[in-house]
């Protein structure tokens, strides 16, 4: 299908459209700003690296000049959505449920912009609910989905063999519900999500639709790399969280800095920013590492900021460039070095004045298995300790050259990296 609206010809472009309703062109050619919201439940402190490509519709919705809205699962997260799921979800604490979305509160303020005339807005569904009886619900709610239509979703049908409760199974009549209150307090006219979630997305829009409400639907598909796995994890297996607090800046840059090759253009039409011109620079561009570059500055920027950012290329170029030398590692700060400490293998050491090099280095610190081998290193000019070359086994370790008072970096030929930190 040939797309006249901008916003959708954007995300067809961007690989970003999976299925939409087929009238919604035409609603968006009209002109008019459109409001339109995506979902999030609160299962966890943080949303992920999954999470970012639904956001990025949002994001790219702002920018075409229409209004979105986060929908914070106050409600849902209490029940469990069994799209994707093999068993029943544990139902959390409600205090864990509070603290997570206001934790996922603060990373939405990173990606989406809440002042001016077409401000993002955030929205709880508890909202809708906590003053509704049980049996409103069924007479209001329910009453407007049978069973059948409800049983044909794909992701009913997969569970009731294995288990499927009445809690869960109820998920998707909340999710339609949760439409038509934004319909009637936001104008809320398009839901969008994951292609996972056009099961539950359709109910929402049919549940609308027979009350005469005019809305819309629009799919992503879900980021895998050339294999086609799941995209969200970090070479060790690690998720990759939006939350400083769980995936450290210097993490995330990592992840992007590691993006396969074969996926580029998914990448980086996936989740920059950037305008179409300057994204199809960065994939004709001669040096196959420079769209990592520009992507992982991009990204983590956005996540965590300028200063962050910063902090994590210069912790990645002490790590990994051959040619990092005693100046940079000087000019990292305090902050910095505890993130290397974190990255490599790390020793607290006890010195409280000059001691012989080899028996901080075998005594205190496992770098050497013995002090036979750390000689045949200082002999081989292979052990360096601050950028510095030790040249003889009798040589004194000084505490206080300790950077930041704390902190020896101590390299053992080209590969191996220790960090010594002063108990």
């Amino acid at each position: 299908m040939e797309f006249k609206s901008p916003f959708l010809q954007e995300l067809e472009w961007r690989g970003l459209l999976h299925q939409c309703t087929p009238d919604l062109d035409d609603q968006l050619q009209k002109g008019e700003q459109i409001v339109g919201y995506i979902g999030y439940d609160p299962t966890a402190q943080s949303l992920t690296i999954g999470n970012l490509v639904t956001i990025q519709l949002l994001a790219l919705l702002q920018k075409h000049g229409h209004k979105p809205i986060v929908l914070l699962g106050g409600a849902t997260g209490r029940i469990g959505d069994p799209s994707g799921k093999d068993a029943e979800r544990q139902l959390l604490d409600l205090d864990v449920l509070e603290r997570n979305i206001a934790h996922q509160t603060e990373i939405f303020k990173s990606y989406l912009n809440f002042e001016g005339e077409n401000a993002a807005i955030m929205v709880n569904n508890y909202d809708f609910y906590k003053d509704m009886s049980s049996l409103e619900f069924l007479r209001d709610v329910g009453k407007q989905i049978t069973i059948s239509y409800m049983l044909s979703k794909e992701s009913v049908k997969s569970r009731l063999e294995t288990g499927l409760s009445f809690t869960e199974f109820s998920y998707q009549l909340l999710q339609g519900y949760d439409f038509e209150c934004l319909y009637k307090q936001h104008n809320c006219v398009l839901q969008m999500g994951g292609s996972d979630q056009w099961g539950n997305i359709m109910t929402g829009v049919d549940f609308n639709r027979r009350k005469g409400q005019k809305v819309h639907a629009v799919t992503c598909p879900l980021l895998t790399d050339a294999s086609g796995k799941k995209i969200g994890k970090s070479v060790s297996g690690d998720k990759i969280w939006l939350s400083g607090e769980m995936t450290s800046p210097y993490r995330y840059y990592q992840f992007w800095l590691n993006s396969q090759d074969q996926v580029k253009q998914k990448m980086l039409r996936t989740f920059s920013m950037k305008s179409q011109k300057e994204i199809i620079a960065l994939e004709e561009h001669d040096d196959l590492n420079h769209w990592k570059r520009e992507l992982a500055e991009e990204m983590t920027t956005r996540a965590h900021g300028a200063d962050a950012f910063k902090s994590a290329k210069a912790v990645s170029e002490l790590l990994f460039n051959k040619k990092a030398n005693a100046e940079q590692l000087n000019s990292l700060a305090a902050d910095d070095l505890k993130i290397i400490s974190e990255e490599i293998p790390s020793f607290s050491i006890t010195v409280s004045e000059p001691t012989n090099i080899i028996d901080v280095l075998t005594d205190q610190a496992a770098v050497f298995a013995s002090k036979a081998e750390a000689r045949r290193a200082i002999k081989g000019n292979s052990l360096k300790v601050n950028k510095v070359n030790i040249q003889s086994h009798e040589e004194l370790f000084n505490p206080t050259k300790a950077l930041h008072s704390t902190y020896f970096l101590v390299e053992v030929g080209k590969k191996q990296k220790f960090m010594l930190m002063l108990a």
